[in-house]
């Protein structure tokens, strides 16, 4: 029976942990989070770890596990988990497979600022608001930290995950519990509109997570309200240089059959 590892995380790794329940092979899933590991079990995994392995414990499970392909659908951003991913299979010679979110199409835009880092990102907030200025954070409450490391919180509007371990972060942080925002999804243009309109935003600081994370809705509702973003496009992995890499899920689908 082949055995399956699929890195975790995102709602991309439950797609593909549903399709590969479906078939006689046994399924090992990590997550870095209690909630990504209970989302990865609902999906069909038959076991789930959940924390953050360098590639020397990710080889470790390989082997105790027995695995045979190791399916890497980490978040575009966890750039470490991906690295230690390849170094791993490549140690103990076992096929790797990439899923990379396609990136957003993303028309340039003058209210739209690229920058390569969070570090720059916040450089470049603190040139474009004021004092008086709300400033809307969609990156996940993990780059949070960088903010408020140099920026009032009480100027920061934050969007987060559900879950009692983001809540405290943000309050841990200094963000003020009327500027937390606990939600779970994909939310529409129309939506992100009524928020920033809502909590007199004045600038969105976003990632580039791709279409399946939601980034056109966020940046489309930014742009028709006039208010600027700044985007941290994604990191380069060099790792994954001639290795498989793939944009679609049907790809890989295809790939696993």
């Amino acid at each position: 029976m082949m055995r399956y590892m699929v890195m975790a995380g995102t709602s991309d790794a439950r797609r593909i942990i549903e399709e590969l329940s479906t078939r006689n092979v046994k399924i090992l899933a990590t997550a870095t989070t209690h909630h990504g590991s209970e989302l990865a079990r609902t999906s069909g995994a038959d076991e789930v770890l959940t924390g953050r392995f360098d590639s020397l414990k990710l080889s470790e499970i390989i082997n105790t596990h027995s695995v045979d392909v190791l399916i890497d659908a980490t978040h575009p951003f966890a750039s470490e988990a991906t690295r230690n991913a390849v170094k791993a299979a490549d140690k103990e010679g076992i096929k790797y497979i990439r899923f990379e979110r396609p990136f957003s199409n993303i028309p340039d835009n003058h209210l739209l600022y690229k920058v390569n880092s969070f570090p720059e990102a916040v450089e470049e907030i603190l040139k474009l608001t004021t004092i008086d200025d709300r400033i809307f954070h969609l990156a996940g409450v993990m780059t949070l930290p960088y903010l408020t490391e140099k920026i009032d919180p009480e100027q920061i509007v934050a969007r987060i995950l559900p879950s009692t371990f983001s809540i405290k972060k943000c309050k841990d942080l200094g963000v003020p519990a009327r500027n937390i925002i606990a939600m779970e999804g994909i939310f529409s243009k129309e939506f992100n509109k009524a928020l920033m309109n809502e909590y007199s935003i004045s600038l969105v600081i976003t990632k580039d997570s791709g279409e399946a994370g939601g980034t056109s809705s966020k940046i489309d509702a930014a742009m028709e309200l006039e208010i600027p973003v700044v985007m941290v496009v994604r990191p380069e992995v060099k790792e994954l240089r001639g290795k498989l890499v793939l944009n679609n899920l049907e790809d890989v689908i295809r790939e696993l059959k």
